[in-house]
């Protein structure tokens, strides 16, 4: 049984964001992506396993090898939300200005 895996805790990882950063470029193998760290082949599988459970990364077989590529939807879930998020603190900092505001022309 294949567990779901959250999209920001596989995001959380910086091994798994640069792997996200190279294959916004173009699609790649695993050894054409272990070959950009320093970490073991296995390791990078492992975040690649990470990263395909949670739908960022798609697998696309030719021939012998497997192709990874960037799953653009899944990369605009992420955006969407965090465009939420960017809104919502947006807001907050409105009200606190027109607060400060306030603030400063009853002092005067």
């Amino acid at each position: 049984m294949q567990t779901r895996r959250d999209v920001f805790q596989a995001i959380s990882d910086p091994t798994r964001r640069a792997i996200i950063m190279l294959l916004a470029v173009g699609a790649l193998t695993p050894n054409a992506i272990a070959e950009h760290f320093n970490s073991s082949r296995q390791a990078i599988s492992k975040h690649i396993q990470v990263l395909t459970e949670c739908e960022i990364l798609t697998q696309q077989q030719q021939g012998r090898e497997i192709y990874y590529h960037l799953n653009a939807d899944k990369m605009q879930d992420i955006e969407k939300w965090l465009e939420q998020f960017k809104q919502l603190l947006a807001k907050r900092f409105g009200q606190l200005d027109d607060v400060l505001q306030q603030l400063k022309a009853n002092k005067k």
